[in-house]
């Protein structure tokens, strides 16, 4: 077997950092009070590393690219008949496994959009919630507070119980290439490894910076 380098460093800090800042959200908005404008920033730093991982999924190491490991047709017929030749299917993302990562982006996005234009009327006061009108923003209202949460939780959910699956039923534990960014490979395979060298980190912080800034225009813009 041989190790490839699947995940650069960028996109391993993007995974946990998402975590923790989602796990914060929740804890941050379930309180409320003088924690809710704790809850808007860590909306804002949400949304700075969405639009990160946007622009890595173009940018980034070959296997953190968006056109490596899109479900198409064919990848998903593929994976579900067991066919070998489907060497992505043992490195990086699986066809099930990017749904659940395209699905978490989206409604992830969807959730910190909703934010930005919510208005409870009592303690919240979205910061482009002047940009719709009041029907819109009772809607987004309505959205982030009910059911936005629940999908994340239920996409969530499911992340982690493929994750126990994979680890208990096919022998495989995911977590740790998410750690140090290497998996394992049959030798036949001739599969190449995501650049992570310091250029293509300075890269990332530089596209990560632009991100928060973009973030801080808009927020900014809006007062």
């Amino acid at each position: 077997m041989q190790k490839i380098k699947v995940w650069d460093l960028p996109t391993r800090l993007f995974h946990w950092l998402l975590a923790v800042l989602v796990l914060a959200l929740f804890v941050t908005g379930s309180v409320g009070g003088n924690w809710i404008d704790r809850h808007m920033q860590l909306g804002y730093a949400v949304l700075s590393l969405l639009l990160f991982r946007l622009i890595w999924g173009v940018l980034g190491g070959h296997w953190s690219r968006f056109w490596h490991f899109f479900p198409t047709p064919s990848r998903l017929v593929a994976y579900f008949k067991g066919d070998a030749q489907l060497a992505q299917s043992h490195v990086g993302h699986n066809p099930l496994g990017a749904f659940s990562v395209f699905a978490l982006l989206l409604i992830l996005l969807l959730q910190v959009s909703t934010g930005l234009i919510s208005d409870d009327e009592i303690a919240f006061t979205g910061p482009l919630v002047h940009w719709v009108s009041s029907a819109t923003s009772s809607l987004a209202t309505s959205y982030h507070k009910q059911y936005g949460k629940l999908i994340i939780w239920v996409l969530v959910g499911l992340h982690i119980g493929a994750m126990v699956f994979y680890k208990l039923v096919k022998k495989k534990n995911l977590v740790p290439a998410m750690l140090h960014g290497y998996q394992e490979a049959p030798n036949s395979l001739a599969l190449p490894s995501s650049a992570d060298h310091a250029g293509a980190r300075v890269l990332a912080l530089v596209v990560l910076l632009c991100c928060v800034g973009v973030v801080a225009w808009l927020v900014t813009r809006s007062a």
